[in-house]
């Protein structure tokens, strides 16, 4: 029996967008300790946010693609 699991594409989008979120605050806290300023930790975060967002969904499409080692829903809708 052949186990495979698939996110959507929305799915993917929504985690994607979940996780920007979060790394970004980090890396605008990070940026502001760091350079004392809230404009260009800002532009810091802003710009980091658009690059990995997309990066990040690109990373989560290839994987969901391999087919090594997922559990889930099987092959032919029956688990």
């Amino acid at each position: 029996m052949s186990v495979r699991t698939e996110d959507s594409h929305p799915r993917s989008i929504a985690k994607a967008v979940s996780w920007r979120i979060t790394g970004s605050v980090d890396t605008f806290v990070l940026s502001f300790i760091f350079t004392g300023s809230v404009k260009l930790a800002g532009s810091i975060a802003i710009a980091e946010m658009a690059t990995k967002m997309l990066l990040y969904y690109l990373h989560e499409r290839a994987w969901s693609a391999i087919r090594w080692n997922q559990r889930g829903q099987s092959a032919g809708g029956q688990n």
